[in-house]
């Protein structure tokens, strides 16, 4: 299988959208300068990376897989790092934020695969 360099970008920008919300909490509000310059150069390597991504696919699509799995990624962050529980209907809400992102990349013909 070859490699898809598009979907790849779309993956460097979901984890460095996660790293970049997980410093945003360790930065406590921006006022720690080494966790706020994280943020800072995470989000711009997010955003530069999803722009080399959507070169090749849709818009939709990938804020679509961006947005989700950054979601599903932080809630999994916030549980093993900072022990945050979630009540059963985030649970849920996130179960099917993970759903709808998985529909879309497996199931639409305007993915771009």
């Amino acid at each position: 299988m070859a490699w898809n360099w598009a979907w790849i970008w779309l993956a460097v920008a979901i984890a460095t959208e996660v790293a970049g919300t997980s410093a945003m909490k360790a930065a406590d509000g921006m006022t720690r300068l080494w966790p706020s310059l994280i943020v800072v150069v995470a989000y711009g390597a997010s955003l530069w990376a999803l722009s080399i991504a959507l070169r090749d696919i849709p818009v939709g699509v990938a804020y679509a897989a961006w947005s989700g799995l950054g979601i599903v990624g932080i809630a999994t962050i916030g549980r093993v790092l900072y022990g945050q529980v979630l009540d059963p209907p985030a649970l849920i809400g996130i179960g099917l934020i993970l759903a709808g992102v998985l529909v879309i990349n497996l199931f639409s013909t305007g993915a771009g695969h």
